[in-house]
């Protein structure tokens, strides 16, 4: 059976991205970007909304090929690239870079490949991880709160009808003084 896991960088007030969609003041240094380079390493299949993957669309398939990109990042760019997607939308036509495209319903997509997939799903956005997250359907969150206070916008938790138990497994700083908090959920 296939783990579950919801994660992002987070303002320390809770936030996604800002009130306009920004997410600028969530910029990574090194080594949390291997943090989560390491986690696309190891993951089996990544399960996308329209607007997130358009976004990742728009950058990684080319970033490796930027002049000055990092080596950081162009392993991100190639481990991107290869790492297995579905992307929910009614609205696409088409999409590429190792994706396939998904109409159904989120939530009975991803009990059915947690039930058939050994390894880690991710799930790649708020959005996308409401439903999933009310649901019970997330087995791992990880959080990395950064130091910057956005004072509203996307929550990286939705609106929830009953609390969620987490047990902490895993905490870590970054140079940056960012904070990873890796919960997950007592079941």
């Amino acid at each position: 059976m296939g783990k579950l896991t919801y994660g992002m960088n987070i303002s320390v007030d809770g936030y996604i991205a800002d009130g306009n969609g920004d997410i600028g003041w969530s910029d990574p240094d090194a080594e949390l970007h291997q943090y989560w380079n390491d986690q696309v390493r190891n993951t089996a299949v990544s399960l996308y909304g329209r607007k997130l993957y358009e976004l990742m669309a728009a950058h990684w398939p080319t970033a490796d090929e930027a002049p000055d990109v990092s080596p950081v990042e162009a392993e991100y760019a190639r481990l991107w690239r290869a790492m297995p997607k579905v992307v929910f939308s009614n609205t696409l036509g088409s999409v590429g870079w190792n994706s396939r495209l998904e109409r159904g319903d989120v939530v009975d997509f991803a009990a059915r490949l947690k039930a058939d997939t050994d390894g880690v799903i991710d799930v790649a956005g708020a959005t996308l991880a409401a439903p999933l997250v009310r649901a019970g359907l997330i087995d791992e969150f990880h959080m990395v709160v950064t130091p910057a206070a956005v004072g509203g916008g996307l929550p990286f938790f939705p609106a929830l009808d009953s609390w969620i138990s987490l047990k902490l497994t895993e905490n870590r700083t970054f140079p940056s003084g960012a904070v990873l908090l890796r919960y997950t959920t007592k079941k």
